[in-house]
Formats: structure tokens, C-alpha cells, sequence
């Protein structure tokens, strides 16, 4: 009867090309004829961990895509550049603490700058600006909401304003009170398409100024242009706007590693000119780039632990599918494993054989997940401003996480299916 068993499986062995132990590739090449056959199963059994791969990466490549966005674009302050405003307002909103700095923090004024200026060491460079939207208009068309910034002359090189024509506002046009301007990309566009702009005169708000340089383009930032302002001398904008409300001092440090001890000298300087105890809070809000890099690694952890938690449940759910998927093909092979430990194949072999196809399954989701994810990157880096950016160590992490959750959650059928004897499993019918 055992050898009837041996030679009847021994036939079927010789159909499907199976030795007794079977190889790694071979192994895959199981687990592939297996997805093949049943096309369905297999996209159920594989769908948590093609979803969990997909929010993995797709996780991973905005936050990815956010991190080189914001080194790049948003800050214009540089690694050694800061800013000093009346107030800044970053992490959660507190109305209550919000209307008490708009109480409590009075206006910069251009003394404190000029005193700043005297007395600051640790600074290579410091300038003042104010800015606010109006309308521009040349020979009839006009653009609204455009920033006007009225600055010192040294501002374009401390924001890292490149000259694309002409030149920037010189010093002694801002102490005359002289009507210049130095325009942005998108002004040029839309009013100088094809034509030099140099010595044009454009209006803002009805009042003439002549375009003496066009800043380089910068692009946009979140779907907002950078590149809509109009810059005119920090004095003609006191002479015709009159109020002097929301200035900035803007500074760069001798260099990056004295940073933070410029920040304090300029934080002393205005208090002492402020008369504050040193028991009395700041009165005013300084900030740098790394602030915004502080801010977003905020964001960006807070984001990732709740991707991790998804993906987690994702993981859990898949593997325990492709559990439940391999012992059921255990019971459908006992006949087979039966005839391999008949001839010679080892309980080692039968588990590695076991692992290696619930590996595969698990990685060829997760292989799923990453070219779903990389389409829905280029479509949403291509439709919005969201910036997608996908390093290739990420795909290597959801292809590898994948290939372990099926290792993991394939022990047990693997085990399972090695244990078997042989006699036994023989006497299930096929």
C-alpha cells in the first residue's frame, strides 16, 4: 500500500517537476505558479500589505518631498539669517496668548533698528523692511494684491534676491527718497513680456515708480508665487504710505556657528532699548530658519507616528491572511509533503520551502504597494503644489517590511507543514 502511495505521488512529482528538496528558486517559482492560479485569492490575500506599503511610501516621499521643499524654498533667511518681528506665532493656536503678545509687543520702530545697527558685533549684515499688497499697473493693465516691500538697499542680498537685469535699489536712492523699484519675475511677465524693462515707469497705486532691476525667478511655494513684488526704497515707502506699521529687521550672522549667539546679542540690544527687567518676557518674536525646520519636525514626527500606526494594523491584518492562506495550502500539499519527506527531504527543507513562498507573497505586495505608490506620488506632485520626492531607501524598506511580515507570520504554517509525517500525509487523498 506505502509503495502504491510513493509511486502514484511519485508520478505527480515527475508532472509538476518537484524534486524533494525543494530549491530557493524553485520555492519562489511555487509561490508564483500560486498567485498566477488563483488571481483573486491572491490580490485579497496580498491587499493589507499592498495597503500598508502604500501609506508607507506614500508617507514617507511626501515627508521626504516636504524636507527638501522646505530647505530649498521656504526659508529665504538662509542657515545664517534671522528675523526680528513685532510677534511670530508658531505651534498650536492660543487665542488668549495671541491677543496678549498683540497687547503686550509694541511696533518696531526704525530706532531700534538704527540702534541695533550701531551696536550689534556679531552680525555681517542687518537691513529693514515693511511690506503690503497693492495693486501695479502698466499703460493700463494692472495686477492686484502684488507685495510691496519697501526696503533698505541691502535687503535683495540678505533675502538671497538674485538680479536677473539691471541692478538693485542703491543706498543713496533710499536715503533721497528716490521712486525706483525693483521688480519681480512675474511682473516682468505679464508687463515686459519681450520688452526691456530697465527705465520703464509702472504705478503703484496711481504713484510712478522707475524700474531700475528684475529679480531672478524663485518659483512658487504651496501653489503661491514668490516671485509677485515689487521692491522700492524703505523711505519712499514711509513718504507715501505714512504709517510706519509692521517692519521687520532682517540679519544674517557672521556665519552659521554663531547663529544663535547673534540672536542673543540683537535679543539684549532691543531689550535694553526696550528698558525690560529681566524678569519681563520678550516683547518681541525672533526667528530663524531652523525654526521652521523645528516646526516641521514637529509636524513631520506626529505624521509618521500615525502612519506607523496604520501601516501596523495594515501588517498585522495582511500577515495574519497570508497565515491563514498558507496553512490552507499546507492542507492541500499534505499529500504532496508526504511523498518529499518519502524520499528524502528534511524537515528543514519542508520549512524553508514553506517560508521562502510566504515570503514571496508578502514582498510581491509590498512590490504592489510601492508602484502604487510611486503613480500616486507623480500624479499628486504633477496636479498640486504638494511636494512628492520618493528615495529609493524607501522603497527598499516597504519591499523588505513586507518580505518579513510574510517570513514572520509564515513560521507558523511552515512548522506546521514540516512536522507532518510522512505516513500519514501520504494517506490524504489528493
Amino acid at each position: 500500500m506505502l509503495v502504491r502511495l510513493i509511486n502514484k505521488g511519485l508520478c505527480v512529482l515527475k508532472r509538476r517537476d518537484f524534486r524533494p528538496t525543494a530549491s530557493f528558486w524553485e520555492a519562489n517559482r511555487i509561490a508564483l505558479e500560486s498567485l498566477q492560479k488563483n488571481k483573486l485569492r491572491s490580490f485579497l490575500t496580498l491587499l493589507g500589505i499592498i495597503l500598508a506599503t502604500t501609506t508607507l511610501i506614500i508617507v514617507t516621499a511626501l515627508i521626504h518631498g516636504m524636507n527638501v521643499y522646505i530647505a530649498e524654498k521656504v526659508s529665504d533667511m538662509g542657515a545664517d539669517g534671522f528675523r526680528v518681528v513685532r510677534m511670530a506665532w508658531f505651534g498650536p493656536w492660543d487665542p488668549k496668548k495671541f491677543f496678549e503678545m498683540l497687547k503686550r509687543n509694541p511696533e518696531i520702530k526704525p530706532e531700534e533698528y538704527e540702534f541695533v545697527k550701531d551696536k550689534v558685533t556679531l552680525l555681517k549684515d542687518i537691513g529693514m523692511m515693511v511690506s503690503r499688497r497693492r495693486r501695479v499697473s502698466y499703460k493700463g493693465d494692472s495686477m492686484p494684491r502684488v507685495e510691496v516691500q519697501g526696503i533698505t538697499d541691502n535687503m535683495p542680498a540678505i533675502s538671497n534676491v538674485g538680479v536677473a537685469e539691471g541692478r538693485v535699489i542703491a543706498s543713496a536712492e533710499v536715503r533721497r527718497h528716490a521712486t525706483v523699484a525693483f521688480i519681480g519675475n512675474d511682473l516682468k511677465t505679464r508687463f515686459f513680456e519681450g520688452v526691456d524693462p530697465i527705465g520703464k515707469t509702472i504705478q503703484i497705486e496711481g504713484n510712478p515708480y522707475e524700474v531700475v532691476g528684475v529679480a531672478k525667478g524663485m518659483g512658487s511655494v504651496f501653489g503661491q508665487s514668490q516671485d509677485s513684488f515689487v521692491m522700492i526704497p524703505i523711505e519712499s515707502y514711509f513718504k507715501t504710505y505714512g504709517a510706519r506699521k509692521d517692519i521687520e529687521i532682517v540679519a544674517k550672522a557672521i556665519d552659521q556657528e554663531h547663529l544663535m549667539e547673534a540672536q542673543d546679542e540683537v535679543r539684549m540690544l532691543l531689550r535694553a532699548y526696550r528698558h525690560l527687567a529681566p524678569n519681563q518676557d520678550d516683547n518681541f518674536s525672533i526667528f530663524a530658519s531652523e525654526t521652521f525646520v523645528t516646526l516641521w519636525n514637529r509636524l513631520t514626527a506626529a505624521i509618521a507616528g500615525m502612519a506607523v500606526g496604520i501601516v501596523s494594523v495594515f501588517m498585522v491584518v495582511g500577515g495574519i491572511v497570508i497565515m491563514n492562506i498558507m496553512l490552507a495550502a499546507v492542507t492541500e500539499r499534505t499529500h504532496e509533503i508526504g511523498i518529499r519527506k518519502s524520499l528524502g527531504a528534511r524537515r528543514r527543507d519542508i520549512l524553508n520551502q514553506f517560508l521562502v513562498e510566504s515570503s514571496f507573497l508578502s514582498g510581491a505586495g509590498g512590490f504592489v504597494g510601492v508602484v502604487i505608490a510611486w503613480l500616486l506620488a507623480v500624479v499628486v506632485r504633477n496636479a498640486t503644489p504638494v511636494p512628492m520626492a520618493l528615495p529609493w531607501s524607501s522603497v527598499f524598506l516597504g519591499v523588505g517590511l513586507s518580505g518579513l511580515v510574510g517570513l514572520f507570520f509564515g513560521i507558523y504554517p511552515a512548522r506546521r507543514a514540516s512536522k507532518l509525517d510522512p505516513i500519514e500525509a501520504l494517506r490524504v487523498e489528493r
